[in-house]
């Protein structure tokens, strides 16, 4: 009896530990809410965890095209100001956005300790990506920011065939052993439109990698690299040039698929 309560001890312990802060991303939503000028906060569902999205229709259009965007490592989906801006400004450009939390770590935590938080954040991309199915989206792209960009490429690199398009902003290659992180071998897997965006002077595991996923993309013809000159890791200089490259890259790719 004692080594069986001892197993269950253990095992909710390493659960807890692999699984997402509720408790941060409570908060998190309960800030966000006070304060939503912009957009309707909606809750999905994934392996039993309800999580907060951030769903803003398209001003001139239906809401048939639709941008998921993914914060960085501890953010929320309203942080200022890239993730803001881009789930704001896209509806008034044929994009509907839906912006969601992921999982998150305790403040403080390293990328690694994202990793193992990877199953979970496929999960939240596969709910959004049935919801809007069922709310009659027809072209879904993915913009992931940071982490959020690479937990994207996780998962499109095994399940690309719900979604039209990819834009990575600020993607890592991060000097790991862990499988799910691997930033070459997912580019190399994913052979939709991609458009992998970063700055100037970036963060070095992206910055020093660029040639590298360059080559890494090299063999889709819709692979492209587009460095945000003078910019750093938080675009704070001009985000708003940001925000139309992407979406008139977005624009111009929907058109010609």
């Amino acid at each position: 009896m004692r080594n069986a309560s001892l197993f269950a001890a253990l095992l909710l312990i390493s659960t807890s530990v692999f699984a997402t802060d509720s408790r941060r991303e409570q908060d998190f939503a309960a800030a966000i809410q006070q304060q939503l000028p912009v957009g309707q906060a909606i809750w999905l569902k994934s392996a039993d965890k309800t999580f907060l999205a951030l769903f803003t229709e398209a001003e001139k259009t239906d809401n048939s095209q639709v941008a998921i965007v993914l914060h960085d490592m501890g953010e929320h989906p309203d942080t200022k100001p890239l993730i803001h801006r881009l789930r704001t400004t896209l509806p008034m450009h044929n994009w509907a956005t839906l912006a969601l939390q992921m999982p998150v770590r305790e403040s403080g935590a390293q990328a690694e300790d994202y990793y193992p938080l990877f199953e979970e954040a496929r999960g939240r991309i596969d709910a959004a990506v049935e919801h809007l199915l069922k709310n009659g989206a027809k072209h879904i792209a993915i913009v992931g920011y940071g982490m959020g960009a690479l937990m994207a490429a996780s998962r499109l690199a095994d399940k690309p065939n719900d979604v039209t398009a990819l834009v990575s902003i600020s993607l890592p290659v991060p000097q790991t052993t862990a499988t799910q992180a691997q930033s070459l071998d997912l580019i190399k897997k994913v052979q939709l439109p991609f458009l992998d965006v970063y700055a100037e002077f970036d963060l070095p595991a992206v910055l020093d990698s660029a040639r590298q996923r360059r080559m890494a993309g090299k063999d889709n013809p819709v692979y492209r690299q587009i460095r945000m000159d003078g910019e750093d890791h938080g675009y704070q200089q001009d985000y708003d040039l940001l925000v139309k490259r992407v979406y008139s890259w977005l624009t111009t790719t929907v058109s010609e698929d």
